[in-house]
């Protein structure tokens, strides 16, 4: 148990939460806003709704795999990762039940917000989205569990996620939305690739079926650095497209990228990729801001 938390507190829900993840949940929406002021459509409330449903999201699916990786049988003594708050003993699994309705609730009234402000598409997306979230780790065929966690991160933290928020500001969608969603949903796919390749041996043991797990710990670190490299050479197609060379200011923070995956190649599976994993989240983070700049700096 963590002793610096108590059980049932304010701070044990925060660890369920896992704020360090909401990197995740805040880059495509601050990148979705950053293009629709650079096209004069920005609108405060439809992008604060976005903004928070998406973190709603986000915290809701962290409490869930918080609590079915524990009823799984998961999260063990043996978790190298960061402490869980069910696998802790800081909450209960009712406790965990109450905390993922009522921020699934919360999204949900950001919500309705967005469906009357941009109409149906965005509850179908939102719909899915929270599925999603409880499927990652729950019911029969955990998304998570099957090898398919990958292409679902990328779809709801890329594509769904930057031109949902972009929709509902503009009541359109352009090509630069599109293709700034596919590159931001690339970095914040490499995060999970960081949590998958640290618990190989855990995962193996709970009866995971993760990409590295079935193609091995090599195929992770190439997919991390594939996943990273076709961000920034995405930038150029960016650019190009739309006629901005401002779109290639997150070059900047390319010699972190090769630092993270230099770390990446040299370190074994463990708790030592936790740190790995919160830096690749801050790298996420820092794209995301220097590309929206990049938009709203264009000539």
């Amino acid at each position: 148990m963590n002793a610096k938390v108590e059980p049932g507190s304010l701070s044990a829900y925060l660890l369920a939460a896992r704020p360090r993840t909401l990197t995740a949940a805040l880059s495509p929406v601050l990148v979705g806003g950053a293009i629709a002021s650079s096209h004069d459509t920005f609108a405060f409330l439809p992008f604060l709704a976005a903004l928070l449903g998406a973190v709603w999201i986000q915290v809701g699916t962290n409490i869930a795999n918080d609590l079915h990786d524990y009823l799984r049988g998961t999260d063990s003594h043996a978790r190298l990762g960061p402490p869980r708050a069910a696998q802790s003993g800081l909450l209960t699994t009712d406790q965990l039940l109450a905390a993922m309705i009522v921020s699934f609730s919360m999204a949900t009234l950001c919500g309705v917000y967005l469906v009357a402000k941009a109409g149906w598409p965005i509850a179908v997306a939102g719909v899915f989205a929270i599925a999603s979230g409880i499927a990652y780790t729950a019911g029969p065929m955990p998304l998570g569990y099957v090898g398919v966690g990958d292409l679902f991160v990328f779809i709801f933290f890329g594509p769904v996620a930057v031109c949902g928020t972009y929709y509902v500001q503009a009541g359109f969608l352009t090509s630069e939305a599109i293709l700034a969603s596919i590159s931001v949903g690339l970095l914040t796919t490499a995060i999970l690739v960081v949590n998958d390749v640290r618990d190989i041996e855990s995962d193996m043991r709970a009866g995971k079926r993760t990409l590295p797990i079935r193609f091995g710990r090599k195929f992770g670190l190439a997919e991390y650095a594939s996943l990273i490299a076709v961000s920034y050479c995405w930038l150029f197609l960016m650019a190009y497209v739309a006629g901005n060379g401002w779109l290639l200011l997150p070059w900047l923070g390319f010699p972190w990228a090769l630092s993270l995956i230099r770390y990446f190649f040299r370190t074994e599976p463990g708790p030592r990729l936790n740190l790995l994993l919160a830096r690749t989240a801050q790298h996420l983070l820092l794209y995301s801001v220097l590309l929206g700049f990049g938009f709203l700096v264009r000539t």
